[in-house]
């Protein structure tokens, strides 16, 4: 599912991860539902993709949260 084979690209987590990292980027610190809000706007995702590809980027390092829940950027 990270680099799809017989799927559309757009549904992809290497790209839906990629356009939440770009949603991120300026924020800095934000909730869950801010960065969702964010990142629909630069592109169309359901909220399981878009949960799908916090995941992955928490295992990958790329994100992780605060004491009182809210996301941040590990670069």
């Amino acid at each position: 599912m990270l680099l799809p084979e017989n799927i559309h690209p757009n549904n992809s987590l290497y790209l839906a991860g990629g356009f939440v990292l770009k949603a991120l980027e300026p924020l800095g610190e934000v909730s869950l539902m801010e960065l969702f809000i964010e990142s629909r706007k630069l592109h169309h995702m359901p909220m399981p993709v878009f949960t799908l590809a916090l995941d992955w980027l928490f295992l990958a390092g790329l994100i992780s949260y605060n004491a009182d829940g809210s996301i941040i950027s590990c670069f």
